[in-house]
């Protein structure tokens, strides 16, 4: 005997309409060629190369490394946080905040940052016996941090033309 599959006569619950509002953001993929989006590209991931490449030695037994670490990680998250903004056109959305001016301190700020922690990496480089794990992983995250620091030197000069034009207007 044949049996028949027995299928679920139940329903979902018809969802009802309160004029629900969807979101208006979306994907701005002209930023990403911008100057702007592709600094920001460039510094997300020369940032997460230092400190992967930090994240992978035994840092934490010198202080200096510790900074490399808070800086590279906090730099960072702030700045994905900021290419999303960006990315999703959410700084259009939000007038009240001055994103030239938040734009221009946080790239200042971040370059500022980024060459203390490229110096402070290339000093602990002596600390590491040449050929080891640690010691290739130091050298290449004071190269990347370097990298990191000429991106946020970049993002700053474009962030200051951009305010600069936005304070000429008002």
């Amino acid at each position: 005997m044949e049996r028949s599959a027995v299928v679920s006569g139940r329903r979902s619950p018809p969802v009802p309409d309160y004029n629900i509002s969807t979101s208006t953001l979306a994907f701005d993929q002209h930023f990403t060629k911008t100057a702007e989006g592709v600094l920001l590209q460039a510094e997300i991931v020369f940032g997460m190369l230092v400190w992967i490449l930090i994240g992978g030695t035994e840092y934490f037994h010198l202080s200096a490394l510790c900074w490399v670490m808070f800086v590279a990680l906090s730099c960072w998250v702030l700045t994905v946080c900021l290419f999303l903004i960006y990315l999703t056109g959410a700084h259009r959305r939000i007038p009240r905040v001055p994103w030239t001016t938040l734009s221009l301190c946080f790239n200042c700020s971040a370059a500022a940052l980024y060459l203390a922690t490229a110096v402070a990496d290339a000093l602990t480089v002596n600390q590491a016996t040449r050929g080891r794990h640690n010691y290739n992983c130091w050298v290449a995250s004071t190269f990347f941090a370097s990298l990191t620091t000429l991106c946020y030197a970049g993002s700053s000069y474009l962030s200051f033309h951009a305010w600069k034009t936005t304070e000429e207007e008002h």
